[in-house]
């Protein structure tokens, strides 16, 4: 049989301050958001005519937008705004995540993550690796080569993490390593790569 590769029992994050101030969370949670929010919050910088147009270029580094990125460690705050005065919503706790740069603001890039939340991380927690989370809520079939009669390398639960070695423009397949092992998975099934990237 196939070996399965599992998810990590680690969430994937963890509601912040302000997030569990805006859940409501527990009474000392509350207590905490009341305090929080008695501190002043500097306002956001005015977006730019650029940024509300959704920019095609990062302001920061002429870099497209929107781009993949991954996360550098297993501790990235996901703040409110783009700096550490702001407060911190989430705290990703997976390193190699995929998540995708949708604005620019000097040192700061405002990520979104598969499940659309949106926030400022510093541009030092990411990483240009380029990694995959598998999105469906079934279990995918890493085959050795891109077609569907292959021979099966291994089973991928959903929220697996792994590398992206290659996927060709208009190929529907991906080359791909995860826990060791190597194959070939359909691009669409995978949070982490555009419908129509070329990456080699």
């Amino acid at each position: 049989a196939a070996p399965t590769q599992a998810a990590p029992q680690t969430p994937v994050k963890r509601p912040g301050a302000a997030a569990g101030a805006a859940a409501g969370g527990t009474a000392a949670a509350a207590a905490a958001g009341a305090a929080a929010a008695a501190v002043p919050v500097p306002a956001s910088p005015a977006p730019s005519r650029e940024e509300i147009e959704q920019p095609s270029i990062g302001t920061a580094t002429g870099l497209p937008i929107p781009r993949f990125v991954s996360l550098r460690s297993d501790d990235v705050n996901l703040r409110i705004g783009p700096d550490t005065r702001f407060p911190i919503e989430w705290s990703y706790q997976r390193r190699d995540l995929p998540v995708m740069i949708v604005r620019e603001y000097n040192q700061w890039r405002r990520i979104r993550d598969m499940e659309g939340t949106e926030g400022w991380v510093h541009q030092s927690t990411l990483a240009g690796r380029r990694t995959f989370l598998v999105k469906t809520p079934h279990e995918l079939i890493l085959r050795a080569a891109a077609a569907e009669a292959s021979p099966v390398v291994a089973k991928l639960e959903s929220g697996v993490v792994g590398r992206i070695r290659a996927c060709r423009a208009g190929n529907a397949w991906c080359e791909v390593s995860v826990g060791g092992r190597e194959g070939f998975l359909r691009r669409a099934d995978l949070w982490g790569v555009g419908p129509d990237e070329d990456i080699q």
